[in-house]
């Protein structure tokens, strides 16, 4: 069946070894998963669910590019700055991060989403 979604589906390459072993990234796990749930869970046909995929790529591309990180099915919660600032002056032994530990803070965010992403796939 993979080898079948592999020539419907042209996002999916995994990287292929000796004797024509595939071996699946973690990205690659994802959308066969999503492909599984477009086409047994909600029904798409093969064209269906490849013109589907081809949306949400897109879409997660686009959001990258505009820096953002995808919150589906969770709700956003936004603060102002003078919200920040003052959550940050009432708690004195904190310091406001820096820049590297705010990318490593959007790094670690960004894969405990991928991670709540799998868990929710499996459902």
């Amino acid at each position: 069946m993979l080898r079948y979604w592999e020539q419907e589906f042209t996002q999916l390459r995994p990287m292929k070894r000796r004797g024509n072993r595939r071996y699946y990234q973690h990205h690659e796990v994802l959308m066969i998963r999503r492909i599984r749930d477009l086409l047994y869970d909600q029904g798409f046909t093969i064209s269906g669910a490849r013109n589907k995929l081809q949306e949400l790529v897109q879409g997660e591309r686009d959001r990258r590019k505009a820096g953002e990180v995808p919150l589906e099915g969770m709700e956003a919660i936004e603060i102002g700055q003078e919200e920040f600032d003052a959550a940050v002056q009432d708690s004195p032994e904190q310091t406001p991060p820096n820049t590297a530990d705010l990318s490593q803070l959007l790094h670690l965010r960004r894969e405990l989403f991928e991670i709540r992403e799998l868990l929710t796939v499996g459902r």
